[in-house]
């Protein structure tokens, strides 16, 4: 037997990884043909809609319900008197607190649900929410949580008293609790010693994933068979299934979730929100299915923000720039309550990878949570559990100690990275590093974007500036980033309780196709195309012929779903490893076909071949027909397997960016006129895809960087809850990317994967923001808070006299 094709065109036909495959996907999502849950239309099917606090804190003194129940149309109006018999007025978050689903005697945020409002159609809902009547008194807010430790106002009366939180002690009636990693004493006693310390308080602003299909759920409950089905835009569909049947009593077995296509998740679809709850029990009041569809107003304002995160840092080094300690102290603005999506075994995420890329001996980070009259949340916007606030802390803490020393940042970096034969690497802070090249990378950026000749034209536009030739500056923005992602391991990781591990089951078709399932779900990161290029280099099947599902709990293998980064780094590995339990049962079926023992084949690309005589060999195709159409002895028919990962440690890709900036001082207008993106990310599973990751990614931290921001004004008021006043960059404001990479695998990952998605956004906001800081950095300014749009930037240049 013979084959004509090479090793080379045989490997190139399945399309595995390494391959820029285009995404299978895009046929049906450029042809209109996506389903969303606003697509999904049931029988009888009843739509909700919230009645919401215009307060941000205030008591409800009386709901009327009567105008409202008038209304042609209007079947039902909850409110927490009609939960509380059901013990669904208030439900347990992902931090191990817990938050009214309808205003239960206050409301502590504007936008709060106050009632639910069930109709035969949107209209007839959103008259009866016009209807209701609802009476308030007024309460003092607070939204500042520094003022919130100081103040006499108990903002959560039903912890009213208790002195112990979900994550230990509490030292005020606003305070969520404090978490402590490293060492406080020898950090302390270095700062003390220490030749050079900076210190700046370093803000990352409150902001929003702002998904482009909002939140939202359609519940059916059948009464006959006792099953409820429930439709939404969950990223985590398994663990929606269990806050719902914990939260309802159903059992877990009579409850199937689906997620159809989610039109981009980012973290702001990963919890629970009143809405699924109030439908799911309108359903079964009712009897009927019920839609609920936030409009992006009530997305903006009300689902879970991200950031809002103050670090005060100091950072200790000695005159010749080596850093000696690391000190942060954050205070976490939690909202009303504590509804973060991190880990509760670490109520803070990882902030605790706030040492960077950096080999920083000693380091002590401290974050105090705190109630304030604002939304809840705190989601990995498109980043694992607070990466992004701890990279944007170190790296502008290394641009503020490199004011310090008079020294140029990208040196300052390089003396003081994490050297590559120091991996695998334990930090200061716990986290242990598994691999990288951190120079290699910063001289490959550097080189590629002629760092030297910047700083020439730097110097030089700053003459001309002063001389009165031009009113622009140059800002070359820096950034060395270390993310951790792939959560996570069961013994650091877990949400109310579950194990953060991911699944992935295979089956391989007799006649050579196959079907994978997975506990994850795709918003937009082409999983079907490259989970199916893993499978195709694994077991030799072409991934045109993979199919992939995910998102149906009565199908797919319990997983914990897809956010902080954890698709190819948790699933990936399910899947790789699936896929070699059935490369291992191929290969008993290859020995027994060609007559031999299972050590005398080898495998080859798509095939298993005799040892020594590669003429002679089974393809895949080949092998999956036997598998169902042959007696095997001590083998069962069939090929399929399953997979249940649970990772040994975080995968921990990084990446050097490099961004200059025009900025004009008289208008405070600027212009991006290069960024430089080199991303490590291990093993590539399709370079088009990252490349678009990357892109997405940058667009992203370059409008949290540049403008876009959840403001509030003192009255608790949200003032940029429309897209009015909420920035996303247009294809006229998104600058131009160009993408580099280096590969150092992870080595305990099972295709040496790291995950890519997150890291973009967690590069390019310090970069973009140290771009701005370095263009006034001549004229004197150390810091200013993000974001920077161009009335802020303006005030910059107006404080430090430079307007003509």
């Amino acid at each position: 037997m013979k084959d004509e094709l090479t090793q080379d065109q045989r490997s190139a036909n399945l399309k595995g990884m390494g391959s820029s495959r285009k995404r299978v996907e895009d046929v049906r999502f450029t042809q209109g043909k996506g389903r969303y849950v606003d697509d999904i239309k049931l029988d009888g099917m009843l739509f909700g809609d919230f009645v919401r606090s215009p307060y941000a804190h205030a008591r409800v003194t009386s709901i009327n319900t009567e105008a409202a129940m008038a209304i042609p149309g209007v079947v039902a109006v909850l409110t927490a008197k009609d939960l509380e018999p059901l013990g669904l007025h208030w439900m347990p978050t992902l931090a191990g607190d817990k938050q009214m689903v309808l205003a239960d005697g206050k409301v502590l945020f504007q936008g709060q649900e106050v009632a639910y409002v069930i109709a035969n159609d949107r209209y007839a809902a959103a008259d009866g929410v016009e209807a209701v009547e609802v009476e308030y008194e007024e309460l003092p807010v607070i939204v500042n949580p520094f003022e919130a430790l100081k103040s006499n106002v108990v903002l959560r009366e039903d912890l009213e008293g208790q002195t112990e939180g979900a994550h230990g002690p509490r030292k005020h009636h606003n305070h969520i609790f404090t978490w402590e990693q490293g060492d406080k004493e020898g950090t302390e006693k270095v700062l003390e010693e220490a030749d050079v310390v900076a210190e700046e308080m370093v803000y990352y602003h409150r902001t929003h994933p702002c998904p482009l299909e909002t939140c939202g759920c359609v519940a059916s409950m059948d009464k006959v068979t006792g099953k409820l089905t429930l439709y939404g835009t969950f990223q985590a569909p398994h663990a929606i299934r269990t806050v719902v049947s914990l939260i309802s009593g159903i059992a877990e077995h009579n409850i199937r979730v689906v997620s159809p296509d989610i039109g981009g998740g980012f973290g702001n679809k990963v919890g629970a929100y009143a809405g699924y709850v109030c439908s799911v029990v309108a359903s079964i009041v009712t009897g009927k299915p019920v839609k609920w569809v936030e409009d992006r107003m009530e997305n903006l304002m009300t689902t879970a923000f991200a950031r809002d995160y103050w670090m005060q840092g100091k950072i200790a080094a000695t005159k010749e720039g080596k850093i000696t300690g690391l000190w942060c102290h954050t205070t976490a603005d939690h909202g009303g309550f504590d509804a973060c999506a991190d880990p509760t075994k670490f109520p803070a995420g990882f902030m605790n990878i706030c040492t960077g890329s950096y080999d920083i001996p000693t380091a002590y980070l401290a974050v105090d949570g705190v109630y304030t009259n604002k939304a809840p949340g705190g989601v990995s916007y498109r980043c694992s559990f607070r990466v992004t606030e701890a990279a944007y802390f170190i790296e502008r803490m290394i641009e503020v100690l490199a004011i310090e020393l008079n020294m140029d940042a990208a040196e300052l970096r390089r003396i003081n990275f994490i050297k590559s034969d120091q991996f695998p690497y334990q930090s200061a802070l716990g986290w242990e590093y598994d691999s990288g090249d951190y120079h290699r990378a910063w001289d490959q950026a550097l080189n590629a974007v002629g760092y030297k000749e910047l700083r020439e034209e730097q110097a030089q536009r700053i003459e001309d500036f002063k001389a009165g030739k031009t009113r622009k500056l140059i800002g070359i923005g820096l950034t060395h980033f270390t993310e951790i992602v792939g959560a996570g391991p069961v013994k650091n990781c877990d949400i109310l309780g579950l194990g953060m591990f991911d699944s992935c089951e295979i089956r391989i078709h007799p006649t050579g196709s196959a079907i994978a399932r997975l506990g994850t779900i795709s918003q937009g990161q082409g999983h079907a195309t490259t989970f199916a290029q893993i499978i195709a280099s694994e077991i030799g099947l072409p991934a045109d012929d993979i199919t992939l599902e995910e998102g149906d709990t009565d199908t797919a293998p319990y997983g914990l779903g897809t956010y902080g980064s954890r698709s190819t780094p948790v699933a990936g590995a399910a899947t790789a490893m699936a896929a070699r339990k059935i490369r291992a049962k191929a290969q008993m079926i290859a020995a027994y076909l060609l007559e031999v023992h299972d050590d005398d084949v080898e495998w080859d690309v798509d095939r298993f071949s005799v040892k020594g005589a590669p003429e002679r060999f089974k393809t895949m195709k080949e092998i999956a027909f036997a598998a169902y159409n042959q007696a095997i002895p001590g083998l069962e028919p069939g090929l399929e397997a399953v997979s249940y990962y649970d990772p040994p440690n975080m995968t921990y890709p990084f990446g050097a960016y490099i961004c200059v900036m025009e900025i004009d001082v008289d208008t405070g207008e600027h212009e991006i006129r290069s960024f430089y993106a080199l991303d490590d990310c291990g093993t590539r599973i399709n370079p088009m895809i990252i490349d678009g990751q990357v892109h997405g990614g940058c667009t992203e931290g370059y409008a949290i960087a540049m403008g876009q921001e959840i403001a509030y004004d003192e009255m608790g008021n949200c003032k940029s809850a429309t897209l009015m006043d909420f920035f996303l960059p247009t294809a006229w404001e998104t600058p131009t990317y160009t993408t580099d990479f280096a590969v150092t695998p992870s080595p305990h990952h099972p295709i040496g994967a790291k995950g890519v998605g997150e890291s973009p956004n967690v590069g390019s906001v310090p970069c973009f923001s140290n771009a701005v800081h370095d263009a006034f950095r001549p004229f004197g300014l150390v810091q200013s808070h993000m974001p920077h749009d161009h009335w802020r930037i303006w005030k910059i240049a107006k404080d430090l006299g430079l307007h003509s």
